[in-house]
């Protein structure tokens, strides 16, 4: 998995835009101003990208892929995170950014969702 395959493929979603978090040394992505991605490390500085998930599906993938855990510094029921280093399919990581763009998304009010939508 590469950093800048997966910042590229955020940035292709309507409406993201991107910030960095100096204190956490994270790049974030925003979707409406609510965040759907967050790319940065774990304690020990190891990479990860912390995405949102449904929350039953996030405990199905951490029980199927080592490499998907709680999301790190984040709520652990509706965030999983994933290692870099990790052999998962790129299509799989990049549904899983879909995924949580989606969630994030469908929260927003349905004025800031048509706003999106005609960029």
């Amino acid at each position: 998995m590469e950093k800048e395959k997966l910042q590229s493929f955020c940035m292709t979603l309507p409406g993201t835009t991107h910030d960095y978090q100096v204190d956490w040394q994270a790049d974030r992505y925003h979707v409406g101003g609510k965040m759907f991605a967050m790319i940065g490390g774990d304690s020990e500085g190891k990479p990860i990208i912390t995405l949102k998930c449904e929350p039953k599906r996030a405990e199905e993938l951490r029980g199927t892929y080592k490499d998907i855990i709680p999301g790190y510094y984040m709520n652990k029921t509706h965030w999983n995170s994933i290692y870099f280093d990790s052999n998962l399919p790129t299509d799989l990581i990049e549904n899983l950014i879909q995924h949580s763009y989606n969630l994030v998304f469908e929260k927003l009010t349905k004025k800031v969702q048509k706003e999106i939508s005609m960029e």
